[in-house]
């Protein structure tokens, strides 16, 4: 399947990644010593992103409809 640019699933999949990074992120600034406050930052940058992620996959569904 050819998808182009404008197709909202391949947001959803990029999104997915964007996600993956940030937990990975997240778990290394942990390992070294991050502060408390710093981990609430990136969780809340975490919880915007699946957000996103949701409102993204809801238009894909309507897309694939």
């Amino acid at each position: 399947m050819i998808r182009t640019l404008g197709d909202p699933r391949r947001h959803v999949n990029d999104e997915i990644g964007h996600i993956r990074g940030l937990v990975l992120i997240r778990k290394m600034l942990a390992e070294r010593g991050a502060t408390q406050a710093e981990l609430e930052e990136c969780d809340a940058v975490i919880a915007r992103c699946r957000r996103q992620l949701g409102e993204l996959a809801v238009r894909a569904g309507a897309y694939a409809a």
